[in-house]
Formats: structure tokens, C-alpha cells, sequence
């Protein structure tokens, strides 16, 4: 009777409450994390620190395709998750990834470098696995349109919802993304709270001793960064309208492909050794010409008074 009573009052208010009773609405948040095939042993290490980083995450194994990334949309629906970050590797050396917003997105492809894990760099920063982070960004994502689609990403992405599954009910890390020189710089550091010690030098070095605080007095704290792991670049490419497709809303004119920097170094180098082998031949037709070479070449002319022509 309970069941049919709610149906009842259901229909006759006609309209579907859009928030809870108490005002306050759930953010659902769940992020599909995977790679392509071909990633090497720093990517996986990042993929893995990242993983660790977000409870609200559901890694994946490898996905085989990398032209058919629309399917990664049914994927995504597959395990329930609402964004999706993608990591594509391309030659072993170049890392992209990919955000989206599933099923209707945008989506950003992003070019990772500089990175650094956690194994590499040592950082004496810790937090408890689970908690949730405070997301700081520079205040360039509100200048530009195309920052402030990716800072909405970054949100949904990296923004742990309150009462997720794995998530524990503390805050002591802030993850921070700057914007400068046309890239996005990643950061995650740890909050790190002391007290503030209290002396007097005048007294030979002797410490005060409070009185026994009365409940409801805080005691000052000092409170400071020290960084995590892991850290690297980002550099946006193009944003696209749908979820791994559409039309493209903003492309990055300025962004140089690695691989046709690298082909620029090889043409560089080959055009330093073509420069080598052509004053090579020159100077071999210049000596010919002058008849100082043995073999090849134009034979210099007899001359009468030469000692092997006067003492033949």
C-alpha cells in the first residue's frame, strides 16, 4: 500500500522533483580511465598514479582501436561512468589524452609532456588514499572560452564527488593547474597543517606552557604545500562538439606536432651532411680541372722543359 500510495502522489503533484528534500543535490561523477596499445612503462606508472588519485575512477584495460574512438562512448556507458580520459600513445614516444564528457560531450585532446611520476620524483608530500582534492586554477581559465570548457572537464574529471564509493570524507590535497605559455602545468601537493610553536628568546629558550584550552578555542596552525607527484604538461590541441566526434570548436594554431619537429631535426641534420658531400666534389672537380688528381680528371699539358721530357 506504501508503494502505491508514493506512485499516487506522484502523479498528482505531475512534475518530478528535481533535487532532494534537503535542498542539496548529488553530484554523480564516475571517470573511465584507459590506454591505447603501445604505452611505455612512465605512461603506465602515470596512468596508475592517476588512478590512485581519483576514487571515483574505473580503470580499464587496454583499448585495441585508435580510429574508432566513438566506441569508447558505449564503453563508458558500459561500466556507467559519464566522462572518459584517454590516453593514446603514438610511436612509443608521444603521449595525447583525451577528455570527453559522455555521451554528448565536449571532448579535448591534450598533448602530455615533461612528466614526471610519482616513483621518479621522491616528493616527501603524502595523502590518504581516497581523499578528496581542492581543484585551484589559474585565473586565465576565465578569460579565454576555450579555457573555461576545459576547466569545466578538469571539474567533472578530477573532482571527486562528495560520498563517492571509494572516496574517504577528508580534504588534505589540492591539485593546481596553471596556464602559462600556451600550456597547462599540473601540480598535486599536499596540505600540510602544524602548529605554531610559541617562544620566548628572552628566557633562555623557555617554552611557554598554555593553560588547558577550553573547548571551542582553535589552536593556531601553520599551514603550507609540499608537493606530491605526479607532475606534467598539458597542451591543448583541438576541442570538439560531440563525445570523440563532431565539429571542432577550437583548434590550437600555434601547437607544432613532435613528430614533424623530429622530422625537422632529421632534415636539418641531412642537409648539414648534403652541404659536407657537395664541397667534396667540388674540390675533386677542382682538382681535376687544375690536373693535380692521379686518376680522373683533365690531364695537365706537356711541358718541354720538364726534367722527365729534358732527361727522358
Amino acid at each position: 500500500m506504501a508503494a502505491v500510495y508514493k506512485s499516487l502522489s506522484k502523479g498528482a503533484n505531475g512534475q518530478k522533483a528535481e533535487a532532494p528534500a534537503n535542498g542539496v543535490r548529488k553530484n554523480k561523477q564516475r571517470v573511465l580511465i584507459l590506454s591505447s596499445r603501445g604505452v611505455t612503462y612512465r605512461h603506465r606508472h602515470l596512468l596508475n598514479d592517476l588512478a590512485a588519485m581519483m576514487p571515483h575512477g574505473r580503470k580499464d584495460a587496454k583499448f585495441d582501436s585508435k580510429s574508432k574512438l566513438y566506441q569508447l562512448n558505449e564503453l563508458a556507458e558500459l561500466y556507467n561512468c559519464n566522462n572518459t580520459l584517454f590516453f593514446e600513445a603514438r610511436k612509443g614516444k608521444d603521449l595525447y589524452v583525451w577528455m570527453s564528457k559522455v555521451p554528448n560531450g565536449p571532448t579535448v585532446k591534450m598533448h602530455l609532456q615533461n612528466l614526471h611520476t610519482m616513483e621518479e620524483l621522491h616528493f616527501t608530500g603524502n595523502c590518504l588514499k581516497g581523499s578528496r582534492p581542492i581543484l585551484s586554477f589559474d585565473a586565465a581559465f576565465d578569460q579565454e572560452p576555450y579555457l573555461q570548457v576545459i576547466k569545466e572537464l578538469f571539474l567533472h574529471s578530477f573532482g571527486v564527488p562528495q560520498g563517492a564509493r571509494k572516496s574517504k570524507p577528508f580534504i588534505d590535497r589540492v591539485m593546481g593547474f596553471t596556464f602559462a605559455d600556451g600550456k597547462i602545468w599540473v601540480r598535486n601537493y599536499q596540505i600540510k597543517e602544524t602548529e605554531a610553536s610559541k617562544s620566548n628568546a628572552g628566557q633562555d629558550e623557555e617554552m611557554e606552557v598554555d593553560p588547558k584550552p577550553a573547548k571551542g578555542r582553535s589552536k593556531e596552525l601553520d599551514v603550507s604545500l609540499v608537493e606530491i607527484g605526479a607532475r606534467f604538461v598539458l597542451t591543448p590541441i583541438i576541442i570538439q562538439e560531440g563525445s570523440f566526434g563532431g565539429p571542432i570548436l577550437y583548434e590550437n594554431k600555434q601547437f607544432v606536432s613532435p613528430n614533424q619537429v623530429r622530422a625537422d631535426l632529421r632534415k636539418k641534420k641531412a642537409s648539414k651532411h648534403n652541404a659536407r658531400a657537395e664541397q667534396f666534389v667540388e674540390r675533386l672537380a677542382k682538382r681535376g680541372d687544375l690536373g693535380l688528381r692521379t686518376s680522373g680528371g683533365r690531364a695537365a699539358p706537356v711541358d718541354a722543359l720538364d726534367t722527365k721530357q729534358l732527361f727522358a
